[in-house]
């Protein structure tokens, strides 16, 4: 069975919620990426580096929709609000199979609705303030990543990797999750509840 992840790309995402996960996902057979944004052409990360969106937003809007994951970073303090990337996040996140953020795409997240009723977590950093988004939001402060049903959220940046690592071994198998960790020469934390940076989260600039 193939499963196709929707990346989404914004001005300002975190490289590596990005392309951490996506790293580990390409090793898997069976799993195709695609990148969508705002416009076709390249969108900037944080950190300056730019990388190619080949389809637009409302695209999805028009088809189904299997995996959507959502990245954090600086740029997700603008886009909470957003309201027309809002109003097509909700649209299309509630019609996903799975939805998955990184970092502060929790915020975009909770604050487009989808993680009413949930568990979830954010960056550690961020945490204060991604968790005033969202009514119901069950938020976790200690953390790697969270699984709750059809919504897979984890703290920051490199914890993406990790919980990347687990989505794909409940996907795909333990030695699917195997194979792309030694192709990527990751070792991967597998406790989703350890989170050495809960107890003194770094501070953002």
């Amino acid at each position: 069975m193939t499963r196709r992840v929707s990346v989404v790309l914004f001005d300002g995402f975190e490289l590596l919620d990005v392309c951490g996960p996506v790293e580990l996902l390409s090793h898997v057979d069976g799993i195709t990426l695609d990148f969508v944004g705002p416009e076709v052409g390249l969108v900037s990360s944080a950190q300056g580096l730019r990388m190619e969106c080949r389809r637009l937003f409302q695209e999805l809007s028009q088809e189904p929709v299997d995996i959507l994951l959502v990245p954090g970073g600086p740029g997700t303090r603008g886009l909470v609000d957003d309201a027309p990337f809002l109003a097509w996040l909700t649209e299309v996140g509630t019609r996903a199979r799975l939805v998955v953020s990184v970092c502060t795409g929790s915020a975009l997240l909770a604050t487009a609705g989808l993680l009413e009723g949930y568990r979830a977590t954010s960056n550690k950093a961020a945490f204060e303030w991604a968790r005033t988004f969202g009514q119901t939001v069950a938020w976790q402060p200690e953390a790697r990543w969270v699984e709750d049903r059809d919504r897979w959220t984890s703290s920051g940046v490199a914890a993406g990797m990790d919980m990347a690592a687990a989505l794909i071994a409940s996907l795909c198998g333990i030695e699917a999750r195997d194979r792309a960790l030694a192709k990527a020469e990751y070792t991967a934390h597998t406790n989703s509840d350890s989170d050495p940076f809960a107890a003194a989260p770094p501070s953002l600039p």
